[in-house]
């Protein structure tokens, strides 16, 4: 499993990935595929030295991506990210996204990040589960936030203290 940052050039691929999940109503709020011009703006919120966006490969094959956003925007909270991790379809629940998670945390020290959260829906058993073998704990619930396949979702936001 090898890490590197995202170039524009794989953004058609990341957008593959994240619409592969939009049908099962549990990953995302987004309820209609995206393009890969939808996805310019957040593409290019990312940076290497601060908030990253990791392709994940194995044998040069693109399986899944990583990413670390601002949470809420204000500088008070600037060492606090919102990690996102996705998948290909095929190499989903085989372990790959502990090896993803812990690979993430490392990094946070480098990236001056002290805290991360993540934002799931209360049904994304399979994630909720992965986050919390990674120490992470409940840290709110938002509920009935969504509206996802004519049916409100509760959010639950879990988080950990990742460095001091």
């Amino acid at each position: 499993m090898q890490f590197r940052f995202a170039t524009i050039d794989d953004l058609p691929v990341i957008v593959d990935i994240y619409n592969s999940t939009i049908p099962s109503y549990i990953t995302t709020a987004d309820t209609e595929f995206v393009t890969v011009n939808d996805k310019l703006t957040w593409f290019n919120e990312h940076n290497s030295l601060k908030r990253p966006l990791w392709i994940v490969e194995i044998n040069n094959y693109i399986i899944g991506w990583i990413s670390l956003q601002d949470f809420y925007g204000r500088p008070a909270y600037k060492g606090t990210a919102e990690i996102s991790i996705y998948l290909e379809e095929n190499y989903r629940n085989k372990g790959l996204g502990k090896k993803m998670l812990a690979f993430t945390i490392e990094q946070c020290s480098q990236l001056n990040i002290h805290t991360l959260l993540a934002f799931i829906f209360q049904q994304n058993e399979a994630s909720i589960r992965l986050f919390k073998s990674a120490g992470f704990e409940d840290w709110a619930l938002l509920k009935e936030v969504a509206l996802l396949n004519n049916t409100y979702a509760n959010l639950i936001i879990l988080g950990k203290k990742v460095t001091q």
